[in-house]
């Protein structure tokens, strides 16, 4: 090994930047002593440099004749005083923050830690070179040509929550080269579905290079979702089929690009809160042995993590050169990968300011004024597990939010737990979460299930979860499922439980889809997916969290009919309100915008409301809306009243005279369908007269079109 000197250099920018001729390099650390940059050849062979240069706490140099693909880390001196947050080892090879690319996983060892193993505060001198992911240097050549973002508006997006691998490890006509990879993502196999859905944006679990946790590797696990994020450049190498010395940044930007060329969006699930270097005792990566006391949130003196995450340590996105880090990552995957948007684990530990959450705070300040940021998509995940971390509707208007409380309401309502409620807020955009301080109603990001919990098909499989084998004693994962088995535990043959089961699949997707706000939909709930009643499948890199695309007979009738219910949003304005429901009188008919309609053809009372044993409404909604077109105009279309029924028994419903309608076709039923094709739609129990009653089957739902 031989060290150097390396040329001056510039402070900025961050990273190693190629040039052709060589690479700056700049590392910024404000309680180093020295910083070495330390280059890998092919054989192994390590060369050192030194970074004689520091400018504003920055450690910066200029060595000549490196390329792209070559390995590097660095190696960081200074004081070594755990008690006091101060762990600085040069024995550790660390990760460029600032890498583009990043090649490997960690390897269980000693050597992975920066301190003695069973001693955290004796410093190790066995050196990690061996066992930690390297840096890559990349260029930043890709022919974006063509390429054109959707700009889809709020209004009209329907996203898609979906995993790289877990899309496309067993689809049969991706290549098996491609499956589980970028490339894979873009196949047209891929999009074809997708578009064919309906869908307009794919939300991409963690996709920022990740490592698996130690206890995983230990237990013969891995990490799968990928919330463990260390390099928030660089592209995940382990999704990439072309190689992983760079090659994965190319395979990510053609992805989007061919998303892109579908129409669809790229949002990208973003893990600024914390870092998989997790606590005290966890390894040495990178953040840890560069600047410790900067980076993280620390507890007594230093010694600990201060942790409102869950995941032994949380980044202090209040210090400067940590917001600086995200918002420069953020503004990177815009500008250079042409991403569309974000959505925010566990977005209120990024808004603390000191302890307490502030949306006056720098983060929340930062991006507002961002003149890149503010123009992308951004989704908060609003709670963390910190004390005053839920912040549910209290993001400011620039941003959106994951709404659990929709979610924990149909889930509730379907399974006959509740009334109806709160259902009325939840079905028309969550007004008591979103109406102040100017905010619309796709503030509001409808879901029912997401990544982490049952997937809808285990919702109405599954009383309890049964996540055995995640090697845990089934302790993980929530208990609070709000599912129900209908009267067996798992899969049956009975075909009673099986097209109740059916039923309500359709119900809560129809509830999602037509609900005013943004949907969206996880990987394979409109093919009825099935995790075997695994409600945190993070550490199952198997059958257990990959789409299984053989579909029997009645996953291809749910296809047709989650395909049929989000193309009813997509080709009616009526299910994508821009503004909040009033309750009054929008046009000459006396109609009013939203109208509750009781079994009886009535209006709902303020005793029926507030039954928790009312379980059947109708929900009718006029075509004439308050948004207007570019003429001033206002948008006048087809009205539609929604009947949702979650009692077990069936029930009768009388259809409502005037001003609501005089006659009503049907084009929706979770238990029969009349929209199949025009011919169904005239069958006489698809078309009603006002104050005809039809019959709801127990458990039920079905939307008639007013004629």
């Amino acid at each position: 090994m031989s060290i150097q000197t390396a040329w001056p250099g510039n402070w900025s920018p961050l990273g190693v930047t190629y040039d052709g001729l060589g690479v700056n390099v700049a590392i910024w650390s404000e309680g180093a002593e020295s910083v070495e940059f330390c280059v890998f050849s092919e054989d192994g062979a390590e060369t050192r440099f030194q970074l004689a240069e520091s400018t504003f706490h920055v450690f910066h140099g200029y060595v000549a004749g490196i390329t792209p693909g070559t390995e590097y880390g660095f190696r960081v001196s200074g004081p070594w005083d755990p008690k006091t947050g101060l762990r600085y080892n040069p024995n550790k090879l660390l990760i460029d923050p600032y890498a583009r690319a990043i090649s490997g996983n960690i390897q269980l060892a000693p050597a992975l830690y920066g301190h003695v193993p069973g001693d955290d505060l004796e410093m190790s001198p066995l050196d990690s070179a061996d066992v930690t992911p390297r840096s890559i240097v990349t260029s930043t050549g890709f022919d974006w040509t063509g390429d054109r973002q959707p700009r889809t508006p709020w209004g009209e997006t329907v996203i898609y929550e979906a995993h790289v691998k877990g899309m496309t490890a067993l689809h049969p006509d991706v290549p098996e080269s491609l499956r589980g990879t970028y490339a894979g993502m873009a196949h047209p196999a891929v999009i074809d579905h997708l578009v064919g859905l309906g869908v307009t944006a794919v939300e991409l679990l963690p996709i920022h290079h990740f490592v698996s946790e130690a206890h995983l590797l230990q237990d013969g696990l891995t990490n799968y979702w990928g919330y463990n994020s260390i390099g928030y450049f660089a592209p995940h190498a382990a999704y990439s089929a072309s190689g992983h010395r760079g090659q994965q940044v190319d395979e990510f930007k053609g992805m989007v690009k061919s998303l892109h060329a579908a129409g669809l969006e790229v949002i990208l699930d973003v893990v600024y809160n914390h870092t998989a270097e997790g606590n005290e005792t966890g390894p040495f990566l990178s953040f840890r042995g560069i600047d410790n006391r900067d980076y993280y949130r620390l507890a007594d003196g230093g010694r600990h993590y201060t942790d409102y995450t869950g995941c032994g340590n949380t980044l202090n996105a209040s210090r400067p050169h940590v917001l600086q880090l995200i918002t420069d990552s953020l503004r990177y995957w815009v500008e250079e990968m042409h991403v569309d948007g974000f959505r925010f684990d566990l977005a209120s530990a990024l808004a603390r300011s000191f302890h307490d959450v502030d949306m006056l705070g720098n983060f929340i300040a930062t991006v507002q004024q961002d003149p890149i940021l503010r123009h992308v998509k951004l989704i908060a995940e609003p709670w963390d597990v910190g004390d005053g971390g839920y912040q549910v509707g209290e993001f400011p208007p620039l941003w959106t939010e994951w709404n659990d409380k929709f979610r924990n309401c149909i889930r509730d309502y379907w399974r006959g737990a509740i009334g109806v409620g709160e259902l009325g807020w939840r079905l028309t955009g969550s007004a008591d979460l979103y109406a102040s301080e100017g905010r619309r109603p796709f503030a509001s990001i409808n879901f029912v299930t997401a990544h982490d919990g049952f997937t809808m098909r285990d919702l109405v499989t599954y009383d309890h979860k049964h996540n055995e084998a995640n090697g845990e004693d089934n302790r993980d994962g929530t208990n609070d499922n709000r599912s129900d088995n209908y009267g067996v535990e798992g899969e049956t043959d009975d075909p009673v439980i099986w097209q109740t089961r059916q039923r309500q699949i359709k119900n809560m997707f129809s509830s999602l889809l037509l609900s005013t706000g943004v949907p969206m939909i996880t990987m394979g709930d409109e093919l009825g997916r099935t995790q075997g009643g695994n409600n945190n499948a993070y550490c199952q890199d198997n059958e257990i969290s990959w789409v299984d695309w053989n579909l029997a007979p009645w996953q291809e009738e749910l296809l047709a009919y989650a395909r049929r219910v989000v193309r009813l949003r997509a080709e009616n304005r009526v299910f994508r309100q821009r503004f909040f429901f009033r309750g009054d009188t929008v046009n000459a008919a006396g109609q009013k915008d939203l109208a509750w309609i009781s079994p009886s053809g009535q209006e709902v009372t303020d005793e029926e409301w507030n039954d928790p044993n009312t379980n059947t409404i109708g929900m009718f909604v006029s075509g004439t809306l308050r948004s207007r077109d570019q003429w001033g105009r206002p948008h006048v279309g087809d009205s539609f009243l929604s009947l949702l029924h979650s009692g077990a028994e069936p029930v009768q419903f009388t259809l409502p005279g005037p001003p609501c309608g005089q006659e009503y076709r049907q084009v929706l039923s979770s238990d029969q369908s009349c929209a199949e094709s025009p011919e169904a739609t005239l069958a006489p129990h698809c078309r009603k007269q006002a104050g005809d009653t039809v019959t709801l089957a127990g458990r039920s739902l079905s939307v008639w079109r007013v004629t």
